[in-house]
């Protein structure tokens, strides 16, 4: 009979996704069959699924470690934040609404079924299914409702193993506290607990640990230390953004909005030896000495928008482009690059028109019917092929479209300035495809790695899942799911 294991967490961005994607990778290798599954997830990092849904990225990065191809049942409830009150609801792959925070609130139960639904397919697919909760159990103010975390544990009757952060400080209080405010009856699904992002000599505590297991009465799984090559993986949390620095090579410059979707499009030009990524953040000027700036994917386009020019990044960019650097648009980087950006039936916020950067000569109208799709492009520049996806709203048209970015089943795609120095694209993930890469870096004077994009992810999750051998029970948190 399948088995199911729930990785909870004393918080938020404690480690659950690796852990499970690590775990995933492991049980793989154990020759099972595994899947990922997270009930509810919040995150403007989408991916596209073989099934023509969206997921939030750090499941298709777990389909991944499990040898799988990413499907809407992995992550059947998924939350775009478009606003601090308000998300937009992806219901198995598809939109259903968007809803402020309290609306959605009296929205949850509804869910449930969907949820119980997909992870029942899954569970007839596989030998073992890992699952991810949300947020933490203890915010015990949401748990009427619940379908993140122990509302989806008792409901499909799944064990727990609850992750604390020591990085953070506290990570005693996190354990203990969870324990001390959740019901008995929740409390009682927790099989057991573990330490993640341990830095420094793990001896040293000892104590802290054996104190938790006697004041909760759970068994202990581990004490994981940091894992230092997890910024090679692709991230979903943009509080994950920041990335190594280097001296020097080819200066990209990208922009955090403050809605900043899909930005794993930037971790392929991470790795590059001969480029250096700076995630530039709010407040800061865009450098003098920028090659390329890239406008990445929002979820909020005219909020965004707003937001740039809140930050004076118009100025900086107007200033880039009369210095001759280059400027790339992607999704709703390149909808603002334009002449307008309109939204006249109010499906990202409130209706209205905002002007655009103007460094386009395209305008865009936003509407209802979300594209989601993977494709198989072709560079107009360089005529080199490449694997990409969309996933927008919004239609752009306009006298630079006579110059496209790209062709995709020959028809034209995004547009291109007539001086070539600004060009805009609705296609994510572009940069993954080792020979576009490459072919692009080379018009700036750049010679690609040899080593591929994918095969370093690969080897990533390889050394991850050797890392949790290295440092956790694995067979015993394996052996706890029922």
């Amino acid at each position: 009979m399948t088995r199911a294991l729930m990785i909870q967490g004393t918080g938020s961005n404690v480690g659950k996704s690796l852990l499970v994607a690590g775990l995933c990778r492991a049980a793989r290798k154990r020759g099972l069959s595994v899947a990922p599954f997270k009930p509810q997830n919040m995150s403007n990092n989408a991916a596209v699924t073989g099934d023509g849904g969206e997921i939030g990225r750090a499941q298709a990065l777990q389909a991944w470690a499990a040898g799988l191809v990413p499907h809407t049942d992995m992550n059947p409830v998924l939350l775009k934040p478009e606003t601090d009150v308000g998300s937009q609801v992806i219901v198995q792959g598809q939109r259903l609404t968007t809803a402020r925070a309290r609306d959605y609130q009296r929205l949850k139960p509804q869910l449930m079924a969907a949820v119980l639904e997909s992870f029942g397919r899954l569970k007839g697919a596989h030998d073992l299914v890992l699952v991810e909760g949300a947020g933490s159990p203890a915010e015990v103010n949401l748990r009427a409702g619940d379908i993140a975390n122990m509302g989806f544990a008792r409901a499909a009757d799944v064990p727990v193993v609850l992750a604390g952060d020591i990085d953070r400080g506290g990570v005693i209080a996190q354990i203990i506290g969870t324990q001390a405010v959740i019901a008995p009856e929740d409390a009682a699904m927790i099989a057991g607990f573990l330490i993640n992002r341990f830095r420094g000599d793990p001896s040293l505590f000892d104590d802290g640990y054996a104190l938790i297991a006697e004041r909760t009465g759970w068994r202990g799984y581990g004490v994981c230390p940091w894992f230092p090559e997890a910024w090679k993986l692709p991230a979903e949390d943009a509080l994950d953004l920041a990335k190594p620095r280097r001296a020097e090579g080819l200066h990209v410059v990208c922009l955090t909005l403050s809605r900043i979707a899909n930005f794993d499009d930037l971790d392929p030009l991470a790795q590059e030896p001969g480029v250096r990524l700076t995630m530039l953040g709010a407040g800061q000027a865009i450098p003098g000495d920028a090659d390329l700036v890239i406008l990445p994917g929002t979820k909020s386009t005219r909020g965004d928008l707003a937001y740039l020019r809140a930050q004076g990044w118009d100025l900086d960019l107007a200033a880039h482009v009369r210095r001759g650097g280059q400027v790339l648009g992607i999704c709703g980087g390149y909808q603002m690059l334009g002449r307008e950006v309109a939204d006249p039936e109010g499906i990202e916020g409130p209706a209205g028109a905002d002007p655009g950067l103007g460094l386009l000569d395209v305008a865009t109208v936003m509407t209802p019917k979300k594209r989601l799709t993977e494709v198989l492009a072709t560079h107009s520049a360089t005529g080199a092929g490449f694997h990409g996806y969309e996933i927008h709203i919004g239609e752009s048209d306009g006298p630079d479209r006579a110059r496209p970015f790209a062709h995709v089943a020959g028809m034209p795609e995004g547009a291109v300035s007539a001086d070539g120095r600004i060009a805009g694209s609705y296609l994510h993930g572009m940069f993954r495809d080792d020979g576009f890469r490459a072919a692009y870096l080379a018009g700036f004077g750049v010679k690609a790695a040899s080593d591929g994009y994918d095969a370093g992810v690969d080897a990533t999750l390889d050394a991850l899942a050797a890392h949790l051998e290295a440092h956790l029970d694995v067979d015993g948190l394996l052996a706890a799911a029922r």
